[in-house]
C-alpha cells in the first residue's frame, strides 16, 4: 500500500502543503524499503529522518497557527504530540524486534490512517480559517 499525497489533501496553505508532500514521499520510501527488505541501518535512518522531519513540520505548523490566531491550536498540539509518540514507539518496536520488517509494514496502515485523517479533518480547518481571514481583509 503506497503512501501518496493527493490534491484532495491540500490544506490551501502552500508551505504546509509542501511539507506534507515531503512527509508522504519519505514515509513511502520507508515502507518501500521495508517491503524490499533493505538493510536495517537504512530503515533506521529513514525512521530517524521521519521523526526529525515530523517534529520540525509540527513546530512550523504550530508556529503558523499561533501567528494567525488559529482557535484549534491546542487540539492540534495534542494530536501532534500523540503522533510523535507513536513514531518513537515504532522506532523502539522495530529495534527491539531485531529489525523485523513486519513491524514497519504493519505500521504502514497506522501512518496512512493518521496522516490522511489528520490532514483531512484537522489541517484542512487551518486552510478554512485562513480563508475567513482573507475574506475579512477584503
Amino acid at each position: 500500500m503506497a503512501i501518496a499525497w493527493t490534491p484532495d489533501l491540500s490544506v490551501g496553505v502552500e508551505h504546509i502543503d509542501e511539507q506534507h508532500k515531503t512527509w508522504f514521499e519519505k514515509a513511502d520510501e520507508l515502507f518501500e524499503a521495508g517491503k524490499e527488505r533493505r538493510a536495517k541501518e537504512y530503515i533506521n535512518t529513514m525512521i530517524e529522518f521521519l521523526e526529525e522531519y515530523t517534529k520540525q513540520h509540527f513546530k512550523d505548523e504550530e508556529t503558523y497557527m499561533e501567528e494567525i490566531g488559529y482557535p484549534g491550536l491546542e487540539a492540534q498540539k495534542r494530536a501532534h504530540a500523540s503522533f510523535v509518540s507513536d513514531l518513537a514507539k515504532l522506532k523502539k518496536d522495530y529495534n527491539e524486534s531485531g529489525g523485523n520488517i513486519l513491524v514497519i509494514i504493519n505500521a504502514n496502515k497506522m501512518v496512512i490512517d493518521w496522516l490522511t485523517n489528520h490532514i483531512r479533518v484537522m489541517d484542512k480547518k487551518i486552510g478554512d480559517y485562513v480563508k475567513t481571514l482573507k475574506e475579512k481583509d477584503n
